[in-house]
């Protein structure tokens, strides 16, 4: 993780040709995102580490905004030329936010301007403390284009692996998380998994929110069939009821029925509600601040709203100016909002969100915030629709009718009936039917609401309606 300019990608293909298994390095990021290499380290000992393509890779950014840490270890990418960026910031804010080790590569040292004292003065100046400046976080220089200092890397990587005490047990049912779902138009609903703990085997069920596949078709990092998967393989799985969802837990079950049970066991709990009027019931939110204590005093603020209709979720945070890959990390989610504290909007960034429709808001002060937020609400709250009696009027007679048109007799019991009113016709407190009023008439007279006695009306219905029957007017009311 890091910047964008400081070489991910560059150590990512580096190490995936010089390490990857059978020499498959062709096509492996692209077939699942991920990818395994087998590394000999100083001391001889031959270690396999399963790299996510995560600068762009969308599972760690659906579980990134979740908080999961489908990562055991990160590696942040700092160039030497340049120093801790914006984007640095945000991986850093990340990696912490997962709760897991990280290892610091100071990337391009073969350049000309490359400084590693002024890279890591400029990392202390951000709270970065490496082992030699005060500190205990690892790093390592290298060149990501020459080569140099990578094998030492994936040394530290396999140490931290060690000292964080990663284990796992290949005797239990496998669990772990979706990385990647896609609809394969030949093969149906796939999905890749990584295997957290637990062997995975052919002939078992993997359950995952509310769907479930049999495990026949399993392929490995390479695209080979494999028989099983255990710690810490990324795997392809064919056959899912419906895509699961990218950063969601699976683990595995060896009937059908228990997968049958289980899904249903998770399927969502349908909630009755009255009828909505554009629902919306999330308000997603992404927060850009100056600092990380600001971001925290952002989310506290947030965490005291609350609302039966809607919902105000933060999906991202980030220390740094708003950027175009903001924007981008949110136009796919419908009706997000972008709030910035202290912090600018790169022109690129505002031009891109005006296009796309995603809405940015920024402030100085945090308490601007619930203004803010009370109008978002008052904007963005799902409207309800409701029905509100008026009264109860009893059918005396039937006079006659023509298509639809029904005239009747009628005394108001409770309330009163207006014009253009929508009644509910009831016969032994037995809804039959609806209908509109179209005329009223009292004492002999056109009459807009009639509150008592008896009256004529015109009820226009396509139901039938006869003496004893119940009409209750009603009027919708939105709120």
């Amino acid at each position: 993780m890091g910047h964008i300019d400081h070489g991910k990608s560059t150590l990512l293909d580096y190490i995936r040709k010089s390490n990857s298994v059978a020499g498959e390095a062709g096509g492996i990021t692209q077939h699942l995102s991920a990818y395994v290499v087998t590394h000999k380290t100083k001391d001889g000992a031959v270690e396999n580490i399963t790299f996510l393509d995560t600068p762009g890779h969308e599972a760690f950014q659906k579980m990134r905004l979740r908080g999961a840490d489908v990562a055991d270890i990160a590696i942040l990418v700092v160039s030497a030329e340049d120093g801790v960026k914006p984007q640095t910031l945000e991986a850093l804010a990340s990696i912490k936010q997962a709760n897991i080790p990280y290892i610091v590569a100071i990337n391009k040292i073969d350049k000309p301007g490359a400084d590693i004292m002024r890279t890591q003065t400029s990392m202390i100046e951000h709270e970065i403390y490496v082992e030699g400046m005060g500190g205990d976080i690892p790093w390592v220089g290298i060149s990501a284009k020459t080569g140099e200092g990578v094998s030492e890397l994936l040394d530290i990587v396999v140490l931290a692996a060690d000292l964080a005490e990663l284990t796992g047990d290949t005797s239990i049912p496998a669990v772990g998380q979706i990385i990647e779902g896609k609809m394969d138009p030949k093969r149906g609903n796939t999905a890749t998994l990584i295997v957290k703990n637990g062997t995975l085997k052919k002939g078992t069920f993997v359950v995952s929110g509310s769907s479930y596949t049999p495990v026949r078709i399993m392929e490995d990092a390479n695209g080979k069939p494999v028989a099983e998967a255990t710690l810490s393989m990324p795997v392809g799985i064919v056959g899912f009821g419906e895509i699961p969802t990218i950063g969601a837990a699976f683990y595995t079950v060896t009937t059908k029925k228990e997968a049958e049970v289980a899904i249903e066991t998770n399927r969502p709990v349908p909630i009755e509600y009255k009828r909505l009027l554009n629902p919306l019931p999330t308000i997603p939110i992404l927060i850009k601040a100056d600092v990380l204590g600001t971001i925290e005093a952002i989310e506290h603020e947030l965490s005291k709203f609350t609302s039966e209709r809607i919902a105000v979720r933060v999906i991202a945070t980030g220390v740094g100016d708003i950027t175009s890959n903001d924007i981008q990390n949110v136009s796919a989610t419908k009706e997000a909002i972008i709030v910035g504290f202290n912090v600018k909007v790169e022109r690129q960034a505002a031009e891109l969100a005006e296009r796309i429709g995603v809405e940015i808001d920024t402030f100085d002060i945090i308490y601007e915030l619930s203004d803010w937020l009370n109008t978002a609400l008052k904007n963005r709250t799902p409207r309800i629709e409701e029905m509100k009696n008026t009264g109860k009027v009893k059918v005396l007679k039937y006079f006659s009718s023509q298509k639809n048109l029904h005239v009747l007799g009628a005394r108001v019991e409770a309330g009163h009936i207006k014009m253009n009113q929508k009644v509910k016709i009831t016969r032994r407190d037995v809804e039959v039917g609806k209908g509109t009023i179209k005329n009223l008439q009292q004492y002999k007279s056109d009459v807009q609401q009639v509150e008592e006695g008896e009256f004529g009306l015109q009820l226009e219905t396509k139901n039938e309606v006869a003496p004893g029957d119940h009409l209750e007017p009603y009027d919708v009311v939105v709120t």
